[in-house]
């Protein structure tokens, strides 16, 4: 689908990368990784189309569509939520226009034998199946799943788009580009702003939908999850491997320990050649091979090792100095904001060296109850903190706090303490600001490495509770690694607000969930949550769709035993029709689906030799996947209703 080849990029002097090749296939779901500034990002935008390289061609086939989702993007605000959604269909719009604009030429045109008018009407045919072919059964549906699933609600849907938060407006972006379906979707850290169970939602699309992905995120159980390749930038070469990110963890380990012997045996040939060089330098019996030496030197290719792994060091907090045996306890809790309650009757307690996570969507009250914990904001109900609690608090404008004019070492220089200072430079590094960034002044420092900075600030302060406010948005995963271990490690008390699944495994051993204005707590680990909630959704689901709620019960047990049991064998009979219509549907979309996986199978093996100049065959292949993705669209559907009916 998308050839890179032979892919150069250079900002001034610097080489971002060259000689890069690797083909994208149209079943391809990869995983871009590397340090930050290795250059994912740019290669996304290249592959859009919305940056040249320096050299080198990124060959695309000719009738594929790519969706691009960037970090950052200009935004609308003139329409609705599902508005501006709907958007995503506008491309059939213009295809109608082009249909109805050839239709009236066709009408107003006379010279019916003339070839010109013969390839009119071969295009306007062939225009309007593809139309067929891209239309959706239902729009109003797919949009309003796909907002639901990305966390809105359906009173959401009729409200202007500008009374929403950045994160939720590139929520609306993204609902936009999985409506348009395209071959190739380029996904720049979709998940910085949704919440854990929108994030779930999307690994579950993403890993069911066809087409082509390439991702980019630091979410590790995320692109676990979704992809199947994974391919490494590091030192301006990548490492393309046909396996998980996990797989991919270990194959790189054996990559970079072969690497480093390779290198310590090439330093090792160096020393000597050098040694043997000075020692002979000015014996005229040994100077053709004192020249043969520094000639073999010139020529010597040096080996590199990729980027130290820095998820190896070890970072630890100061010893937290003992506080109460409760620092937090929430009794009847409630904030309101005018006539809009975030939460009530919140009740918990907190005991010292508990490691807790506030997880829920975007606005339940996670970060609002933060503020309440520490005296930001007022509130309803009683809160007390513990004796002797020393507070660390990282919140999502932390980063405004730090003294600009100071540079990234004296920022972290000033609150180090003890052995701590001797480490400055390997905790910067850690954190990406090795080398020369460590001289940088804070005010340069962008927004993401003003929070890095702000969190190592933090991480190094004596406390006892850690209050953690979304800190993983900004750090790369041998940073979070980094962090992670220090917070296990860490002896005091540990409140986190994150969405990342993979961060918070390990670390809590309790979860409250935010939600419908109330605040629920749950025993175990964010997995054991996460299962908990999947059962829990499963069974409100079957109360919601069974005959026998509260309501019916009632009725039924005031009706005679005869009409009751006439009523239940209906139902009975009803339930077996809905059941034998819908398992008929599935198979019907099942057989279908075989018969255009054979024929596209097929239609490849004669690709693999077809001349570049025999078009219809590719017209076909598009033409069949389309189709079959729509019948796979149909199917997941059809699939759904038979598992209601059964339930």
């Amino acid at each position: 689908m998308i050839s890179v080849q032979a892919l150069k990029v250079e900002f001034g002097s610097q080489v971002l990368f060259e000689n890069i090749s690797y083909v994208i296939n149209k079943r391809d779901k990869i995983a871009l990784v590397g340090k930050n500034g290795a250059g994912k990002t740019t290669m996304l935008k290249i592959i859009a189309g919305e940056q040249l390289p320096t050299s080198g061609i990124v060959a695309r086939q000719a009738d594929i569509t790519i969706g691009y989702l960037p970090q950052q993007m200009k935004l609308i605000d003139t329409l609705t939520v599902k508005q501006e959604a709907a958007r995503a269909f506008e491309h059939l719009n213009q295809m109608d226009a082009a249909i109805d604009r050839m239709n009236q030429e066709l009408a107003e045109r006379t010279d019916y034998d003339s070839e010109e008018y013969h390839d009119l009407i071969d295009r306007v045919a062939q225009k309007t199946e593809l139309r067929a072919l891209m239309q959706s059964e239902n729009m109003e549906a797919e949009i309003e799943k796909t907002l639901t699933g990305l966390g809105f609600e359906r009173s959401d849907f009729d409200r202007p788009t500008q009374e929403f938060s950045g994160g939720w407006r590139m929520r609306i972006e993204l609902a936009k580009l999985l409506l348009r379906r395209p071959d190739v979707l380029l996904l720049d850290e979709p998940t910085n702003h949704l919440d854990i169970e929108s994030i779930q939602w999307l690994e579950s699309f993403l890993k069911n939908r066809n087409g082509a992905l390439l991702l980019v995120s630091h979410d590790r159980a995320f692109i676990d999850n979704v992809t199947n390749r994974t391919i490494e930038i590091s030192l301006g070469k990548i490492y393309d491997y046909k396996v998980s990110y996990s797989q991919f963890v270990e194959l790189r380990k054996e990559r970079v320990e072969q690497q480093m012997r390779a290198y310590e045996n090439q330093q090792k040939l160096i020393h000597d050649t050098e040694d043997f060089i000075e020692r002979f330098r000015y014996k005229a019996t040994k100077a053709v091979q004192v020249q043969s030496r520094i000639k073999m030197l010139d020529k010597l290719e040096r080996i590199e090792v990729d980027e130290v792994d820095r998820s190896r060091m070890r970072l630890k907090f100061p010893p937290a100095p003992r506080s109460g045996d409760y620092p937090v306890i929430a009794e009847d809790l409630r904030k309101d904001y005018g006539a809009l309650n975030v939460f009530h009757d919140v009740t918990f307690t907190i005991k010292r060296g508990e490691k807790v996570a506030f997880v829920g969507k975007n606005g339940a009250g996670k970060s609002t109850l933060v503020k309440c914990i520490m005296g930001e904001i007022p509130f309803d109900g009683k809160l007390q903190i513990g004796h002797n609690v020393k507070i660390g608090y990282f919140a999502q404008n932390q980063a405004q706090l730090l003294d600009e004019t100071l540079t990234v070492h004296d920022t972290i220089d000033y609150v180090a303490v003890g052995d701590i200072r001797s480490r400055i430079n390997d905790i910067l590094g850690a954190f990406m600001f090795g080398g020369k960034a460590a001289d940088k002044k804070v005010k340069v420092l962008s927004g993401g490495e003003k929070s890095r900075l702000a969190m190592i600030r933090l991480l190094l302060q004596p406390v006892n509770l850690l209050i953690l406010d979304e800190p993983t948005n900004h750090l790369d995963m041998p940073s979070k690694d980094v962090l992670k271990e220090a917070i296990q490690a860490f002896d005091g008390t540990v409140i986190v607000v994150s969405h990342d699944r993979d961060f918070l495994n390990g670390i809590v051993d309790k979860v409250y969930e935010f939600g419908d204005h109330r605040v629920r707590e749950h025993l175990g680990g964010i997995y054991d949550f996460l299962q908990k909630k999947r059962l829990d959704s499963l069974q409100q689901l079957e109360v919601k769709n069974s005959p026998d709620s509260a309501a019916d019960v009632e009725t039924q047990n005031l009706a005679s035993p005869v009409s009751q049991g006439k009523a239940d064998y209906q139902k009975q009979k009803e339930r077996e029709r809905r059941i034998r219509q819908a398992e008929k549907k599935v198979k019907t979309l099942e057989a279908k689906i075989a018969e255009l996986e054979q024929q596209l199978a097929d239609i490849e093996d004669k690709l693999s030799s077809a001349s570049s100049e025999d078009l219809d065959i590719y017209y076909t292949h598009s033409k069949i996947n389309r189709e079959l993705e729509e019948v796979m669209a149909n199917w997941e559907q059809a699939s759904e209703e038979l598992e209601k009916a059964k339930s």
